[in-house]
């Protein structure tokens, strides 16, 4: 049998991240690399311009540790969540299918005017998530334990 893993395994805390900037954006996006969650893990609140979601990330700031150790690779659950959000588009993904799983590859942030523009989720399969926001303003932080990834591997992207 498999024991999950502890935070004290890490020797790391939970992460809570804030962005209130494109360069800030940039170390969320990094954390958020492959962090994989189904559609009805989702929601948009237009009334209080709020999108958020829970995905499930790979902890990719617990590599070098756990192989120095050599245990396994590790997951946690990560809320984030999306302020001041005036409209959500989506490509290349069915919204109806909420036990379709997508996978994040990155974040960006298209810049407007006065600090209004659009942040981009890029999933893999060539989807999107585009959010039209006022500004900036993204919080991401760990709820759960972390637990041992799954397919037991550091996510890959072969050229």
């Amino acid at each position: 049998m498999v024991d999950d893993a502890r935070f004290e395994d890490g020797a790391e805390k939970p992460l809570r991240l804030k962005a209130q900037d494109s360069e800030d954006l940039v170390a969320i996006s990094a954390v958020l690399q492959d962090a994989v969650l189904p559609v009805s893990e989702m929601q948009f609140q237009a009334g209080e311009q709020r999108f958020g979601l829970l995905a499930n990330r790979f902890r990719w700031e617990d590599v070098d540790a756990a192989a120095a150790s050599k245990r396994a690779v590790e997951r946690v659950q990560a809320v984030v969540v999306f302020d001041s959000v005036l409209k959500v588009r989506s490509s290349g993904l069915d919204l109806k299918d909420k036990e379709q799983v997508i996978s994040v590859l990155s974040m960006t942030f298209e810049a407007g005017e006065d600090g209004a523009g659009t942040v981009v989720l890029t999933l893999a399969g060539d989807g999107a998530i585009a959010l039209d926001v006022e500004c900036v303003e993204v919080t991401l932080a760990d709820v759960t334990r972390p637990y041992i990834a799954p397919s037991g591997k550091v996510p890959s992207h072969p050229a």
